[in-house]
């Protein structure tokens, strides 16, 4: 490690302590201070979290909410090898752990990070963003956790866990104010309704002015604002005991979302005369900030980016004790989730591309799943065993609308050499016009279905073996129809030879596959209602071995094979045949890719030290992944290619500690992870003549994947008199280097970071009110969620021609808070 790294990590690790260590006495000491057992359901039952050999990052409720975190994106600060992303909309969200996981803007492929909320399944990572609520913890399980949680868990597993009715009446309310004109108040009741029923009720509303300023140019755009925040949503739950051995929880939940975002930002102007940032400001002058400085928050877009999302779901768990020690439970949910976004599509103030802002270019998921687990002992105890069956039905729509604005012929004809757009007949208003373009429709449906056994044996009083297995069976039918308007690819085509004798062949090669871009190539039409089918039967499994040398110390070593199914490309995808008459683009019909397998082997020791007061867990990792599923965008479309190999190995380490000072506590952790993509050739891809785009991947280390991250949490709480209490907490979370893009283009590399949320508070000692004043990124450090090619402004034989964009963290927010406890 750097000894900037190292001096960043010790930093945050003295401000923690020193800040609230300053108001002690240095030598004060809580002997009676003792960590609680922690439980955690990371093998589908309850368990102490020192007794499962699983890597666990568990995150307590008044955690996350002394950590300011409102969704899965916040929990970041708090663990160690975790990133989370967003992208063109908040709906496009991308979780990985250790490095590893599946770029979200193209639904067509599933997530290698599970969501997992109340027991049910999330089928992306987008579908799953948004406020949580009142949560009860969150358990971030580390490797594959496909035997128990299914085929969309290769790296891991974020499994949330919300707060339940309970036997007594209780009411919680909350009022914020910040700056960007922030405005959230939330409210629950929850309490017992008769002698076995109980319920609780949660709803919330938050809005915020964008932190982006926005140059329209000519519009229709009017707002000048971007990445504002405008949602409400509302939790119910119902538990009842049916008898003394059933017990039923209903969960209904709806959210709605009415914002705006997201406009990239220029990270990289190439700064030739000819460059395309020249290029379109000579079309539309004052269209793009040619200064390469991002972090002004200057944003270009005359075309809306609305994003109007609902989120609806009910959902059912029967726990039923059969008696003998089998207890039965069934989970049944019935999902659905649909988004309708707009997008300046070229990220500048020119009219050149855009996705109307109408609802017709929207994502739409519908969901059933149902789970059934039948668990018990046996052997006088020294089984617990597991065996279950799991169902889904996936119903996904979208339609994919694409459109040239009133710009895009001139800049479009001055791309491809001034005049020569004539040349062929491809003048103003025959071709590009104002609102052509394409728009394309897929419907999948997804049928899953899963038999899986889980079961620990305890050999010895000290020795544990776990065994288990998975067998899933996965269809996929995907009907596809595309429809293009003012293509360019024919006339393109038929005019190689006249191009090719004016101006040789390598530059008519080059116009030619400008004007036979995806969006512009008509073959795709004669393609019809096109239908592809996938079926695939896979197994996964997990063996564990454990040894509980004392109460306070085990050990284990672990084997787990995971698996993510394969899928559609939901876009365009094109063939090149190269022949004596010129390059002939054409439609490719097979847009399907295998799925993705893992193989993961852990060392690992689970302890406790100095009278209970530090939990320290360790682990050693490798895993190898082949078929990797690869999403990129290489600035005019998705393309999805699998990587024969990528390995990521290093170390977990995670601890919470109760120093010998009363009312501060410590959680934190590091990950070191090496993961690296292996050697590859253009032989090796689906597509080989993707290489060039993918040119920088063989040997180099995975987008996204930061050697280095560590996390350190500290919350000091203490009465000062007159019935008050003073509550403090400071959370952190360093990075050390990655690159953001997955073509892994340097301009796109971001340096090593600390983030940092810190909160102060005062109350009553019964905490029936207390007020905090708050910030997240306490110290506004600037820095790239995701670097990407700038569409249509990218030569990838040419930085100095080429523009490459970003969308930006979020800057620092501060305010107030006041809550409210009866």
């Amino acid at each position: 490690m750097k000894s900037g790294m190292l001096f960043r990590t010790s930093a945050l690790a003295v401000v923690l302590a020193g800040a609230f260590a300053s108001t002690v006495q240095a030598q004060e000491a809580a002997a009676d201070r003792e960590i609680e057992e922690i439980v955690v359901t990371a093998q589908k039952r309850e368990q102490s979290l020192q007794d499962v050999p699983i890597v666990v990052t568990t995150v307590s409720g008044e955690l996350l909410q002394d950590a300011g975190v409102k969704d899965i994106r916040d929990l970041t600060v708090l663990t160690p090898g975790l990133t989370v992303t967003s992208t063109s909309n908040e709906t496009i969200v991308t979780a990985r752990v250790r490095g590893v996981g599946t770029v979200g803007d193209n639904p067509g492929l599933e997530s290698s990070v599970g969501v997992v909320i109340d027991g049910v399944y999330r089928p992306r990572n987008g579908v799953s963003f948004g406020d949580l609520g009142q949560v009860s913890r969150i358990e971030v399980l580390k490797g594959p956790q496909g035997t128990l949680f299914g085929k969309n868990t290769s790296a891991g597993v974020i499994n949330v866990i919300t707060a339940g009715p309970t036997k007594d009446f209780q009411a919680e309310a909350e009022a914020t104010y910040g700056n960007f004109d922030q405005m959230g108040v939330t409210g629950s009741v929850s309490g017992p309704i008769s002698d076995k029923v109980s319920a609780r009720l949660f709803a919330g509303t938050r809005q915020r002015d964008g932190y982006q300023d926005i140059i329209v140019g000519p519009g229709p755009r009017t707002k000048t604002r971007d990445n504002d925040q405008n949602f409400y949503t509302v939790r119910g739950q119902l538990e009842v005991e049916a008898t003394d051995d059933v017990n039923i929880r209903f969960i209904a939940d709806y959210t709605k979302r009415d914002e705006n975002c997201c406009v990239g930002t220029q990270l990289f102007v190439g700064q030739a005369a000819n460059s395309r940032g020249n290029l379109i400001n000579a079309v539309r002058p004052g269209s793009l900030d040619l200064t390469s400085t991002p972090f002004d928050r200057q944003g270009y877009a005359n075309r809306a980016t609305s994003q109007d999302v609902e989120d609806m779901g009910l959902s059912g768990e029967l726990n039923w004790n059969l008696g003998n020690g089998m207890r039965l439970t069934a989970i049944t949910a019935v999902r659905n989730w649909r988004s309708e976004t707009g997008q300046d599509s070229d990220f500048t103030a020119a009219d050149l591309v855009y996705r109307p802002a109408d609802g017709s270019n929207f994502v739409e998921f519908g969901q059933f799943s149902q789970e059934l687990r039948l668990a018990g002992e046996g052997l006088d105890g020294k089984l617990n065993w597991l065996v279950g069956g799991f169902y889904a039905k996936e119903d996904l729509k979208t339609r994919s609308v694409f459109k040239y604005g009133t710009d895009y012929y001139a800049y479009f004809a001055g791309r491809v050499l001034g005049g020569v757009p004539a040349l062929i007949g491809l003048t103003p208003g025959t071709v590009l016009q104002n609102g052509a373009g394409s728009d394309d429709r897929y419907k999948q449906e997804g049928e899953t279905f899963a038999l899986f056994t889980n079961n620990s044996l305890q050999i010895t009083e000290q020795l544990e073996l776990t065994v288990g297995l998975r067998f899933t069976r996965d269809e996929k039918s995907l009907r596809s129809q595309y429809s293009t308007t003012g293509s360019t690819c024919d006339q393109g085509e038929a005019a190689f030879g006249t191009l090719a004798g004016l101006l040789g062949q390598p530059t008519a090669s080059t116009i030619v596959g400008g004007l036979c871009l995806n969006a512009q190539n008509n073959d795709f039409d004669a393609l019809g209602r096109y239908t592809q089918k996938n079926t695939e039967k896979e197994f996964s499994g997990t063996a564990k071995l454990a040894y509980r040398w004392n109460p306070d110390v085990m050990t284990y070593a672990s084997y787990s094979r995971g698996y993510k199914a394969g899928g559609f490309n939901l876009d365009r995808e094109q063939a090149i045949v190269v022949t004596a008459a010129g390059p002939n683009f054409t439609a490719d019909a097979d847009t399907g890719f295998k799925g993705e397998f893992v193989d993961s082997y852990e060392l690992g020791a689970k302890t406790s030290w100095l009278d209970r007061t530090l939990l320290l867990n360790v682990a050693a990792f490798y895993q190898k992944f082949t078929d990797f599923q690869l999403n990129t965008f290489v600035g005019t479309a998705f393309v999805v290619e699998t990587l024969p190999k990528v390995v990521s190995k290093g170390v977990d380490l995670d601890f919470i500690y109760l120093p010998p000072i009363d009312g501060l506590t410590l959680q934190g952790g590091v990950t070191y992870a090496e993961t690296e993509i292996g050697k590859f050739a253009a032989a090796d891809l689906i597509n080989p003549t993707r290489f060039n785009s993918l040119r920088r991947l063989p040997g180099a280390r995975l987008s996204f994947a930061p050697l280095w991250s560590a996390s350190l949490a500290g919350t000091y709480e203490r009465e000062v008199g007159n019935g008050l209490k003073f509550k403090a907490n400071l959370s952190g979370k360093f990075t050390s280097s990655y690159n953001t893009g997955s073509d892994l283009h340097p301009s796109k590399l971001q340096d090593e970071m600390v983030l940092v949320n810190g909160r102060i508070g005062l109350g009553s000692e019964d905490e029936r009110w207390i007020v905090e004043l708050w910030s997240n990124n306490l110290f506004d450090k600037d820095y790239v969620q995701v670097g990407f090619n700038g569409p249509f402004q990218v030569d990838e034989n040419n930085d100095a021609v080429s523009v490459y964009d970003a969308f930006l963290g979020a800057p620092r927010t501060y305010g107030v808070t006041l809550r409210l406890k009866y």
